[in-house]
């Protein structure tokens, strides 16, 4: 049974500072129209600036989640985004009056008790939800980091931490159902080592830090004057280390607390995806840079699975550019002008077509008893239709050229032979900036798609004297 998306169903405020700029901010959750997504807006500003929760607006990472749209910025994101997520909420307005997101208790729990006592309200619209339907990972090996969805019948996180800390160790969480997520992660505070925290004072970074807001782990051994200038900084009579080999300044809500949260800023970065996901996600060593990585690669497959379609139809006989007029625009002559004419074209695709001829000089060597097509010219011919998609965005294209700065995931599905005639389609995967095109090609033959891919190419003015 198809489930519609929800808000909630009234405003709901919050009030307290920012962990790293001290400022006191009043927060808002208000209720969104249908397919408005997740969005912070800065009321403290002209214009009231929107600020969309999207992976891509990630630009820090460093001590939380910070997003930045149009010059404007709202910090520690991920807990308010992971109550949001962990309640059902597919469209919110997040007003707030300063540049950081309240840290409240470190967790997720007070916004999360609140949206569920106020309670949701249905839109009109279905849930639009990510279906993850194979493998997506991201890798850092160099720190032993990797995150990996996998195929699912709904959402569920599996979590492993290891700081190779005496006192944290190997440490392990799970949410199997979202339904649990206020009593299983929400209230999961956020945690620091003591040598993280000397370097934060020190360096006046945690300007609305206190130790009722976060777990203090200590990871060398420290001498009662040091815990009474502690004690002194944060305004607190006395700290102790407790035997856990954490401060007194609180009581663990779980025994593997620190585990729950890494868990509850997932759900928050991946927030960032900008819709439901639906899959099952292993994490080992998260963090925040690495969620936001993994964030962005599940938004590109989903931009790439919008634009896959089956082998475009159109008239070969009344082309867009036949192959005179791509040779006024293409640099490449024989033998490795990849396309023979172009089908169709407009801002925002493109479709080619090649004929493979048994008289390609390639086929000589590849091979001469079981003639096929290389991959890497599928590859090149991709890059020259999305050539003509990209020249076609400046005014004089025999003046510009396009050089490919980057192929990611390419796949190749099928055999070209001879006689073959290939059905070439290129598409921004977003607008030009910089003059920097990211695209997805596909090569079909026939209806078979036979390899496809991302493309990344810069547009560069050619010099004349």
């Amino acid at each position: 049974m198809t489930e519609n998306q929800k808000t909630v169903k009234k405003p709901l405020s919050f009030s307290g500072w920012g962990l790293h700029t001290g400022v006191e901010v009043k927060l808002t959750l208000a209720p969104a129209p249908e397919n408005n997504g997740y969005q912070f807006i800065r009321t403290d500003l002209n214009d009231r600036p929107v600020i969309k929760a999207i992976a891509e607006n990630v630009v820090e990472t460093s001590r939380g989640t910070t997003l930045e749209e149009n010059g404007v910025r709202v910090s520690t994101v991920e807990h308010v985004l992971a109550a949001c997520v962990g309640s059902g909420i597919d469209n919110i307005n997040i007003e707030l009056n300063g540049p950081e997101a309240p840290i409240l208790d470190g967790s997720s729990i007070v916004y999360a008790e609140a949206i569920a006592r106020a309670g949701l309200k249905d839109l009109k619209s279905p849930r639009n939800i990510y279906r993850i339907e194979e493998k997506i990972e991201y890798r850092d090996e160099e720190h032993g980091i990797e995150l990996i969805a996998y195929p699912d019948d709904k959402l569920s996180i599996d979590v492993k931490i290891d700081y190779n800390s005496k006192v944290l160790g190997f440490q392990y969480a799970n949410l199997d159902d979202l339904k649990d997520f206020n009593k299983e992660i929400a209230p999961a505070r956020t945690f620091v080592f003591l040598h993280e925290l000397e370097f934060l004072l020190k360096n006046n970074l945690i300007k609305g830090g206190d130790l009722d807001n976060a777990i203090v782990i200590i990871d060398r051994k420290v001498t009662q004057a040091e815990l009474d200038h502690l004690a002194e900084l944060f305004k607190k009579p006395k700290v102790k280390v407790q035997p856990e080999g954490i401060l007194n300044n609180v009581n663990l809500n779980f025994s593997n607390e620190p585990a729950r949260h890494k868990l509850l800023d997932i759900l928050g970065d991946l927030a960032l995806v900008g819709q439901p996901i639906q899959g099952k996600i292993i994490a080992t060593r998260p963090g925040h840079y690495a969620n936001n990585q993994f964030a962005r690669l599940i938004r590109s497959k989903i931009k790439k699975d919008k634009l896959k379609t089956k082998a475009p139809k159109y008239d070969f006989n009344n082309p867009v550019y036949d192959i005179n007029q791509i040779k006024k625009i293409l640099p490449h002559r024989y033998p490795f002008l990849m396309l023979d004419r172009v089908l169709h074209l407009d801002d925002k695709s493109v479709v080619g077509l090649k004929n493979v001829s048994v008289n390609e000089p390639f086929f000589h060597g590849h091979f001469p008893q079981e003639p096929v097509m290389p991959g890497v010219l599928q590859v090149e011919a991709m890059a020259q239709v999305g050539g003509i998609l990209v020249l076609n965005t400046v005014p004089d294209p025999e003046h510009y050229a396009t050089y490919f700065l980057k192929i990611d995931n390419v796949k190749f599905r099928g055999k070209v032979v001879p006689g073959d005639t290939l059905i070439i389609k290129a598409d921004l995967m977003e607008p030009i900036r910089r003059g920097i095109a990211h695209m997805f090609g596909q090569v079909f033959v026939g209806d078979n798609l036979v390899s496809e891919g991302e493309l990344m190419a810069q547009i560069v003015k050619e010099y004349t004297e």
